[in-house]
């Protein structure tokens, strides 16, 4: 499965069936996260509109509202800090919502659905979309069928990657 995920930017015009959209949010649930505290919010964007906007927010990347549903991953510096402090504040809580996203960007490609990860937006504009100010936004995953097939990426060498 981690050898097939692409990130893919064209999505059919297909809705995600609801038990998969679940299976992918229980994945993200499923996630580890420090101190178990879950230090994350997940906003499930299907409105088109709402989608729109979202791209708009993502810097024009308007494949976002192709796809039939965006998950927003916020890291929840509150719930963190409230145990780590002001580690839990600034890390914790973000490493946790990126963590969730991934666990549920697998778990989509295993159901046979696309996703791309998409870390560059308006941080105010993503709020305003998903209508909550006190929330880091860290990740939008679009979500749906592909409608195109990426070819394989390269990737760095272990020799390169790897230090002892």
């Amino acid at each position: 499965m981690i050898r097939i995920r692409r990130s893919v930017r064209a999505f059919a015009q297909r809705a995600v069936e609801e038990e998969k959209l679940l299976a992918v949010l229980e994945a993200a649930n499923a996630a580890p996260s420090a101190g178990n505290l879950q230090g994350y919010e997940i906003f499930k964007v299907t409105d088109a509109g709402k989608r729109a906007a979202l791209a708009r927010a993502a810097f024009e990347q308007y494949f976002v509202v192709q796809a039939p549903v965006a998950l927003v991953f916020c890291a929840n510096p509150a719930r963190s800090g409230a145990k780590y402090r002001e580690r839990g504040k600034r890390l914790y809580a973000v490493q946790d919502a990126t963590i969730a996203c991934t666990f549920a960007m697998l778990r989509a490609v295993d159901l046979g659905l696309a996703t791309v990860w998409v870390g560059s937006f308006d941080d105010a504009a993503v709020q305003r979309v998903i209508g909550n100010e006190d929330l880091q936004p860290v990740a939008i995953l679009p979500i749906g069928y592909a409608a195109e097939e990426p070819a394989p990426t390269t990737r760095r060498r272990l020799e390169d990657l790897v230090h002892e």
